[in-house]
């Protein structure tokens, strides 16, 4: 007897072994038409898995936390199938699930086109309406890469080849088709219904640009039509908030080809900057931060007791001079080692805390760059405490309710905590790392703080506390961070002197709220659609004249109000009132001033919004101390 135990508890025995879908049939024929896979003792599998011992089993449909991924990669296939039926000839490489959906790689005659896609989605559909059953099959290594290369398959062939000799490889088939695949997949293709093909590109063969290049296809896939929808609508409001658009539309920034991820800021965009930047140094002076200054450039010395050679030369620039190498600071943590280190500092003169807006400079492959959000050079909130073991808690908790409130005043309230954990390549042996993953963890309970935990992504010295904030249409960015390092102040020998009178170590803990200042405006930009509160606005009003008449009247109003430290700008251009107002509207300026004679007269100004409300006139003062109001808020 085989004893299948289910999620609730209950257990069901099979005189002879099951498969998943036999299960599920037992369980019920609801269930057993909606199984898309299995979950075999916290194993994946295909509803075909057969399961020859007493198990653990869960029914994987579109409830389940893996039924997307398994869509997506079924999908996949799909596409895979509609090409080489439309493109005979076409080879198959590799197509991976990615966030949001798929896409697949092929050799072809030609690249395909965005013409071409509606074609290859309509065949995608014909083969669904086919119902192909989906089944596994097992080869060994050479008799799959006999196969691959029978059927004209040389670039999956090349894939085989490089698997063990003594490995047995799984193949699925739906159809006329077959690929080499982990799996699993669903039962059929009939299951496959909410999918949509985005847009081509090319990609070289197995990323090295010395290789052919291949045509790619990106495509999204969901549980339902209703998901796929909510999708597209997003990718169709993201499109509308592009903040390359909206920086170009109102004079912000732009980038050009002479400097590749670097950022030529304009008045209005540096003004947003300044806005952030001195609010931001306002919550170090609260915090009781001191900012610190370091240099761009340093010999390569210290980066190779930093641990950054070692772990991080290749995202470093570098440059020479007097036969020294120097590498421009990708980070700046030595740095402010180097500050720590000018003096012996007690043990009562800890936690030091150091700030340092600082511009860095990382290696960025050229394809990864992305306006301002994927940059070579950016400038970072970057601060860090040196403190003992036992202040760890108080600091990373006082970081914690810091953070939240910066966020929230940038109109930030879905927050997302993660611990990411130790990667593969890294500083230190086990028990320092189980002590600085600990030392995070006890610090958000104490905060009570849930947290999901990401193995693998800490940084090479130490993990951290991420901060994923969901912005006004759905997507999460992942912006502040809070790291323990036991490793750089002891490699870089930063010390004080204990109760003890004994040189020890201090613990280093590298925070940003922000992160890159860039990356940060880029957000701000898309999660405000380029309508920005008035506070953090690049032009918080305009004050516009009616006629001539008007135009001193109009530049006191202005002076006036600079004066008083507010952004504001005046329109004294031969253009009518309405032309002025619906310009200053699409430049999304939150405040439209307009001055006629009779405010000129009554030492007042006519007051609108760029949504069209009019909040009457007032008084420059009382105006002035409605800006100030927001500003506070």
């Amino acid at each position: 007897m085989i004893a299948i135990t289910l999620p609730d508890g209950s257990r069901r025995e099979f005189e002879s072994p099951p498969t998943v879908g036999e299960v599920a049939a037992a369980i019920g024929a609801g269930l057993a038409k909606a199984a898309l896979a299995g979950k075999v003792d916290g194993q994946l599998v295909d509803t075909s898995y057969r399961i020859e011992r007493d198990a653990a089993l869960e029914i994987v449909t579109d409830k389940h936390p893996d039924a997307l991924e398994i869509l997506r990669h079924s999908t996949a296939h799909l596409l895979a199938q509609a090409v080489q039926r439309l493109f005979p000839g076409a080879q198959v490489t590799i197509g991976p699930v990615i966030d949001s959906g798929f896409y697949y790689d092929f050799a072809c005659k030609r690249p395909f086109t965005p013409e071409d896609l509606p074609t290859i989605e309509a065949e995608m559909q014909k083969i669904v309406k086919e119902a192909h059953p989906v089944s596994r099959s097992v080869k060994s290594r050479d008799d799959a890469v006999a196969f691959f290369k029978g059927i004209g398959e040389a670039y999956k062939a090349e894939i085989i080849e490089g698997i063990p000799a003594d490995q047995d490889l799984s193949l699925y088939s739906q159809g006329e088709f077959i690929d080499l695949c982990r799996g699993p997949h669903v039962p059929g293709t009939d299951k496959l219904r909410a999918f949509k093909l985005m847009k081509v590109a090319g990609a070289y063969w197995r990323g090295d640009s010395n290789n052919q290049m291949l045509s790619r296809i990106y495509g999204t896939s969901w549980l339902n039509d209703k998901d796929l929808k909510a999708h597209l609508t997003q990718i169709e409001e993201a499109e509308k908030r592009d903040h390359r658009k909206i920086a170009k539309q109102q004079g912000l920034f732009h980038l050009q080809e002479e400097g590749p991820g670097l950022i030529f800021w304009h008045p209005k965009g540096w003004a947003i900057w300044q806005v952030v930047e001195q609010y931001m140094r306002q919550v170090y002076r609260d915090s009781g931060y001191q900012e610190v200054r370091c240099p761009q450039i340093l010999d390569v010395t210290l980066w190779q007791k930093s641990g950054h050679w070692d772990n991080y030369k290749d995202n470093m620039f570098f440059t020479e001079s007097e036969k020294r190498t120097y590498a421009l600071k990708p980070m700046n943590c030595p740095g402010h080692i180097q500050v720590f280190n000018q003096g012996l500092h007690s043990y009562r003169d800890l936690p030091i805390r150091y700030g340092e807006f600082g511009a860095c400079h990382r290696n960025e492959p050229s394809g990864a760059l992305h306006g301002i959000l994927r940059v070579r050079g950016f400038t970072q909130d970057d601060g860090h405490v040196f403190c003992t073991e036992g202040q760890i808690e108080d600091e990373v908790r006082a970081f914690h309710q810091q953070a939240l409130a910066v966020y929230s005043h940038f109109g930030f309230a879905d927050i997302q905590i993660k611990i990411a954990l130790r990667p593969e390549s890294r500083l230190g042996d086990d028990a320092t790392w189980d002590k600085a993953e600990d030392s995070l963890r006890s610090a958000l309970r104490s905060a009570g703080v849930e947290w999901e935990e990401l193995p693998g992504e800490g940084a090479f010295y130490g993990p951290k506390i991420e901060y994923h904030l969901k912005d006004a249409i759905g997507r999460t960015w992942q912006l502040g961070t809070m790291q323990v390092d036991f490793m750089m102040p002891g490699r870089l020998g930063a010390e004080y002197v204990d109760e003890h009178s004994q040189r020890r170590h201090p613990v280093m803990l590298h925070r940003a709220i922000v992160g890159s200042m860039e990356r940060f405006i880029g957000i701000l930009i898309e999660h405000h659609a380029g309508q920005f509160p008035a506070w953090l606005a690049p032009i918080q009003a305009v004050v516009m004249n009616i006629t001539d008449a008007q135009a001193d009247y109009v530049e006191e109003i202005r002076k006036t109000l600079m004066n008083q430290g507010f952004r504001v700008a005046a329109d004294l251009r031969n253009e009518k009132i309405g032309y002025k107002i619906r310009e200053h509207t699409l430049q999304r300026v939150p405040y439209l001033l307009v001055v006629g004679d009779r405010e000129r007269e009554n030492g007042q100004l006519s007051v609108r919004m760029r949504g069209g409300e009019d909040l009457g006139t007032m008084s420059v003062a009382d105006f002035a101390a409605r800006l100030r109001q927001e500003q506070a808020a």
